[in-house]
């Protein structure tokens, strides 16, 4: 049996994408890549198992249409089994036309490995993450999309060969006129640990004791859809419904109140932290751990706790 993984590759490999292939890899069979675009690293998928990469450079990956008859080519000539996407904006409008494509069944946002012992099925997050659901896929040809840190990438190889595709997908019907690129070190989509603030912070002029606790932790730094919409914090930091949509480690939430809409992007976060004045705050029932407290007093103390830690280990 062999799977193949689509790998988004524009701005160089994401650890989203080498959860996708070592995922595929516990599945049990041979692993093949296949990507477009011009990134010049693909070789190392082979550290985390993929056995080759197939690459045709004339597809654009930000064209879904053409990317899905790259896909559909490269599941042919592999004679693949289980195609894997990680469960981003690109596997979002790839995945259900090339199951249209291939009449094969989509299981859209898996969070666990299939089960085999009943058929072919996955575990996924239903009703925006409240609760968990099991999908059963029948067909010859099964597609999964993986939702980002549901499993850690692993080493198991060493860099693999990387060969020229034709996939003949056609000309490309968008065209790329610029690219913009979110600030930080650490990409919000990607990061393992999460400090978020609200309008608890009063104004943009206090961020820094969240930057200095993000700083501290080696986190990314994230905010509520009303500072976005304020002008506090840039749009690509705001989480939620309605905007970016995380599964950190650990998300720490200072003065964010916890309407709905923010605890369905960030609920599938593994531990939550809320520090807020707000007793009754809605976001206490769906923490871990919370904290009732001023975030002014709380985040700094935080900050000197988690350095005395580092310095003493």
């Amino acid at each position: 049996m062999k799977t193949l993984v689509y790998i988004h590759s524009d701005n160089g490999i994401s650890k989203a994408s080498l959860e996708a292939v070592t995922y595929a890899k516990k599945i049990g069979s041979e692993v093949i890549a296949v990507s477009g675009g011009s990134s010049s690293d693909l070789a190392k998928l082979g550290e985390y198992g993929a056995s080759k990469v197939l690459v045709d450079r004339a597809v654009v990956n930000g064209d879904a249409q053409q990317i899905t008859r790259m896909v559909a080519a490269a599941a042919e000539s592999t004679g693949a089994e289980i195609i894997v996407f990680s469960h981003e904006i690109t596997a979002k409008a790839v995945a259900p036309r090339l199951s249209v494509r291939l009449k094969a069944g989509l299981i859209s946002g898996a969070i666990a490995l299939p089960d085999l012992s009943n058929g072919f099925s996955c575990k996924v997050n239903v009703f925006s993450g409240k609760a968990f659901g099991n999908v059963t896929v029948k067909t010859d040809k099964k597609i999964i999309s993986l939702l980002p840190n549901s499993l850690q990438p692993e080493v198991t190889g060493a860099a693999c060969a990387v060969e020229e595709f034709n996939s003949n997908a056609g000309s490309a019907a968008i065209k790329v006129v610029e690219t913009k690129k979110p600030e930080g070190n650490i990409p919000l989509p990607e990061a393992e640990l999460v400090v978020s603030a609200g309008r608890g912070l009063k104004g943009p002029e206090n961020w820094g004791i969240v930057e200095d606790l993000a700083n501290a932790l080696g986190a990314a730094t994230a905010c509520s859809r009303p500072v976005a919409d304020i002008g506090w914090r840039p749009h690509h930091e705001h989480v939620g419904q309605t905007g970016v949509a995380i599964r950190p480690n650990l998300y720490i939430a200072a003065g964010i109140s916890g309407a709905i809409q923010h605890l369905a992007g960030v609920n599938g976060s593994k531990v939550i932290v809320v520090i807020n004045t707000d007793s009754e705050a809605p976001f206490f029932k769906a923490a871990d751990y919370g904290v009732v407290g001023d975030v002014f007093e709380i985040l700094p103390k935080l900050t000197e706790a988690v350095k005395k830690f580092h310095a003493a280990n």
